[in-house]
């Protein structure tokens, strides 16, 4: 099995166990979304795939290759984005990508037009110059993906790739992240912001408290929908939740309203086609009828108790 693989890995730090018998696979040619909220234990594990922190017990595998005992081989075969630039702020951002390329024993000229080349594909070429200490956020977080490419890595490790990029550039680093994968490399991203995951990743590893945990299936659980009735207002928003609920058949005080919206749980989504089937034949004209919540952010609430959406048609 190639890629990246994690075997029942644990790390504590005194009384803290920051990651529990974590147990993942991160297939070549895919990008695989590492999802949990801040304090999940994202961070850590990715330090322990990069070889930068060592775990107490269980196996870490970098396309074959153990990062504990073998660090310099592993660092040779991926590209680690930490969440903040760890630059050297008096260089500037074509000085932090030769200088890397250089660490990693490729030849001064090679290295030039090496950061030539990655300062121009995230985006930097108009401030290859500039000192990285005068950078943005999110232009730190192009140099720090920059760097990461520098020697052409099979695996990237990335902790909040997206985090103080501008729209343009969001979609920008997704047709990026996309490309890399076809190129066949493993990627392993961490975010909270589940939009941003949804758009790129092709499989998704929950962490929650330190552990992986199996995601409930969609099918099974409840997943709230936003329905939009034509001339919906704030003012006739609870008239428009009982028309709904009436059609429907179930109590409009189980029904949320949202800005003009009414929303609705659904177990699955025959069940959701046929409420609509209900209301188009009841005649009510429905503008808008969609999931309130990506796919990736209701299987994350299914982990979390209490964070049952509003409603409960079936």
């Amino acid at each position: 099995m190639t890629g990246i693989v994690v075997d029942s890995v644990s790390r504590s730090f005194g009384q803290v166990h920051a990651v529990q018998r974590a147990t993942l696979h991160a297939a070549p040619g895919r990008v695989t979304g590492l999802v949990g909220p801040n304090g999940a234990g994202k961070t850590t594990l990715l330090l322990m795939l990069a070889s930068l922190l060592a775990p107490d017990s269980g196996s870490i595998r970098i396309a074959g290759v153990d990062p504990s005992s073998d660090p310099l081989a592993a660092r040779r075969l991926l590209g680690w984005m930490p969440d903040s630039l760890g630059a050297w702020p008096s260089l500037t951002a074509r000085e932090t990508i030769h200088t890397t390329a250089r660490l990693y024993g490729m030849p001064s000229q090679a290295a030039s037009a090496r950061a030539s080349q990655l300062l121009d594909l995230v985006g930097l070429a108009g401030l290859a110059d500039s000192p990285a200490k005068v950078l943005s956020r999110g232009q730190k977080q192009k140099l720090g993906l920059a760097r990461a490419l520098v020697h052409d890595p099979q695996v990237l490790l990335l902790d909040e790739p997206a985090s103080g990029l501008d729209p343009e550039a969001r979609v920008q680093l997704r047709v990026l992240l996309r490309q890399l994968a076809a190129q066949g490399r493993t990627i392993l991203i961490s975010s909270h912001i589940l939009s941003e995951l949804e758009e790129v990743i092709d499989d998704a590893v929950f962490l929650v408290s330190g552990t992986v945990i199996d995601a409930v299936p969609a099918q099974a659980t409840v997943r709230a929908w936003r329905i939009r009735l034509v001339g919906a207002s704030d003012a006739r928003q609870n008239a428009d939740a009982w028309q709904i609920a009436s059609v429907l058949g179930i109590p409009p005080e189980t029904l949320g309203v949202d800005r003009g919206t009414v929303i609705v749980g659904f177990v699955g989504e025959d069940a959701a086609a046929d409420a609509l089937r209900a209301l188009i034949g009841a005649g009510l004209a429905v503008s808008e009828y969609a999931p309130a919540q990506s796919a990736l952010e209701h299987t994350f609430l299914q982990l979390h108790p209490g964070n049952a959406p509003i409603g409960g048609a079936s």
